[in-house]
């Protein structure tokens, strides 16, 4: 199992929907959280993004120096940025970093959001123009230059001056439930990321994109994004789960239901399905709280319960094929600690990567000192 952490650039604190317990997020903090999760053996780390964020890659470029292995997950926003400038940024923070870089691709869910961010495009169009925008993003990391006219993205020339660090190309991570986000993910995404949904509907998504990757000749490879609320018994564990929204009331539920029901997110949806925003019988599948996703949008749900039954939980969802598992609980500092101790004793946890150190090549060049660099990537 790759096991990654994640970075609360918004909202972290002991309670849900409460100014109670609340924490401030800043750079300090974040680096608590990355080196804690660089030091106990995550594998990454995934930055969250949008208007309530610090800004993902800001973020994680602030935080290189502060680790060693830990790699970030970083958010791609198609339409909100040109590809060969994303491209630019991801092959710098990718040098910068030693290789550390794993790209996220984000095409949006909540239409006001995005319309703040200048972005107008009905659902499917926005997957259509992601295809686009990673058409050229992929063209451009392998070092083509690139003349592009489609309807959403066009390009003349395009290329990148210095390559990542990565080869041949830096590993792609899509969430999405919808037919579109799953046809995008079997021709383009190297990693598909579901939100905890019970094993039969995760079963069910990616049977989709498996068919869907067979007939594009390629092959995806499966992760889950969860919370996760383990203690050394079951009473704790449950007790911690309720205590987690113990102060959220009634309309701050309604307000936030209200919310997340303007989003044309199809995985939203679902989230917002299994609680139908009341607290009664949120336990909608064994060890499966769906509590979280009361108050808070995106991954809604947690695997609560000792050590022994989570990690059972985990392993029934790695049977399906997933390999990944993107794991966060309140409050980030303290949890990534107690689920590091708790479970990585009870999982098969991949060893995080080595660094890879970018060798540059120098080019004489008519603008400024270089033009062009080429790497021999090693690692060590």
């Amino acid at each position: 199992m790759n096991v990654f952490w994640f970075l609360p650039t918004h909202g972290d604190g002991r309670y849900l929907g409460s100014a109670q317990g609340a924490r401030e997020v800043n750079l300090h903090y974040l680096r608590q959280i990355a080196q804690a999760a660089d030091t106990l053996g995550y594998g990454g780390v995934l930055i969250p993004t949008g208007v309530t964020c610090e800004d993902s890659w800001v973020v994680a470029a602030s935080l290189i120096e502060s680790t060693e292995k830990l790699r970030f997950l970083v958010a791609v926003r198609p339409g909100l940025t040109t590809p060969t400038v994303a491209a630019r940024m991801a092959a710098t923070l990718d040098r910068f970093s030693g290789g550390r870089l794993l790209v996220n691709v984000v095409a949006g869910g909540d239409p006001v959001e995005l319309a703040g961010d200048g972005l107008f495009l009905a659902h499917d169009e926005r997957y259509a123009l992601t295809a686009e925008f990673l058409t050229v993003w992929q063209r451009l990391l392998a070092g083509e230059t690139v003349s592009f006219a489609g309807k959403h993205i066009r390009v003349d020339n395009a290329k990148l001056a210095f390559p990542p660090a990565q080869t041949p190309s830096l590993p792609l991570y899509l969430g999405g439930s919808s037919p579109a986000a799953h046809q995008l993910a079997a021709e383009y995404i190297d990693h598909y990321l579901s939100w905890g949904e019970p094993v039969p509907a995760v079963a069910k998504k990616i049977a989709d994109l498996e068919a869907r990757a067979k007939l594009a000749g390629r092959v995806v490879r499966y992760g889950l994004r969860i919370h996760i609320i383990v203690r050394e018994t079951e009473a704790e564990a449950w007790a911690e789960a309720n205590a987690l929204i113990r102060h959220v009331d009634d309309e701050a539920i309604a307000a936030a239901q209200r919310a997340y029901a303007r989003s044309d997110s199809e995985g939203q949806r679902r989230m917002n399905s299994l609680h139908r925003g009341s607290r009664q019988n949120l336990e909608i599948a064994p060890n499966l709280w769906a509590g979280v996703g009361l108050v808070r949008g995106g991954a809604g749900t947690a695997l609560v319960g000792d050590p022994q039954t989570v990690a059972k939980r985990l392993q029934e969802y790695a049977d399906l094929g997933i390999e990944t598992f993107v794991l966060s609980g309140y409050p980030h500092l303290e949890e990534a600690y107690r689920v590091a101790e708790l479970l990585f004793p009870l999982l098969p946890v991949a060893k995080a990567p080595e660094k890879t150190r970018a060798k540059p090549v120098f080019h004489l060049s008519p603008v400024g000192d270089t033009g062009k660099v080429e790497l021999q990537a090693k690692a060590g």
